[in-house]
């Protein structure tokens, strides 16, 4: 049912407009349970989903913030976490390492945005894009916390199910380096521990090194 639908029918039933779009918001994000992801459950038994991975996201904030940099407001740090992939609903899950669907990532990402939060009463919709906005940005010392719990929890997982899609699709240490690279922006101990996962990977063979570069052989000289 679309979301006014959805809306403008509870409403029919209840009669509080503001109450009824917040309901709507929250059945329209609640498709967020059918969005699979490329990272495994660390049983392998199947991919998680994004509202798996936004809980796992926001639990691994309460747990890990005493070791960000600076003192970050945990509060605002979940709530960005909570509605950061509520986009794929309509843009739907982009690989963090396909390089051709990032080129309209943004643009399909900002179109599901406008749309989504538009559900939501006209302050609450203008909250949640700005945290959205926040996130995305990476300016500020919550959002920059909040990315690295995004980048983490998947290089953990793929560490721990023997390189998970580092493997399957083909992604180097290079990739992953510069992927997880952000993290230490907002915590020093949680860069330097995704730097220990990479290299273990690689000595132990659940990941792939970059291919070193050959120099081509010089031409011989002319006489």
């Amino acid at each position: 049912m679309p979301e006014r639908t959805t809306a403008a029918h509870l409403e029919s039933l209840f009669g509080n407009k503001r109450l009824m779009q917040q309901l709507a918001f929250i059945l329209e994000v609640e498709k967020l349970k059918t969005i699979l992801r490329r990272t495994s459950l660390l049983d392998r038994s199947r991919v998680e989903n994004d509202a798996e991975h936004t809980w796992q996201l926001a639990l691994m904030a309460m747990v890990l913030s005493d070791h960000s940099r600076e003192p970050v407001d945990l509060l605002r740090v979940i709530k960005m976490l909570l509605i950061h992939d509520v986009v794929e609903i309509d843009a739907g899950d982009t690989f963090a390492y396909d390089h051709v669907a990032q080129l309209s990532q943004a643009e399909r990402e900002i179109k599901a945005a406008d749309r989504i939060f538009a559900i939501l009463p006209e302050a609450q919709a203008k909250e949640f894009r700005e945290l959205w906005d926040e996130f995305e940005l990476k300016a500020t010392k919550e959002s920059r916390f909040a990315n690295a719990m995004d980048r983490l929890q998947p290089t953990l997982h793929n560490f721990l199910t023997e390189g998970g899609t580092w493997n399957t699709k083909g992604v180097t240490s290079t990739d992953v380096e510069r992927r997880t690279a952000p993290i230490a922006l907002a915590s020093e101990t949680l860069g330097q521990f995704c730097e220990r996962l990479i290299t273990i990977a690689i000595e132990q063979g659940i990941h792939t090194p970059a291919p070193s570069v050959q120099c081509p052989a010089p031409l011989p000289t002319q006489r």
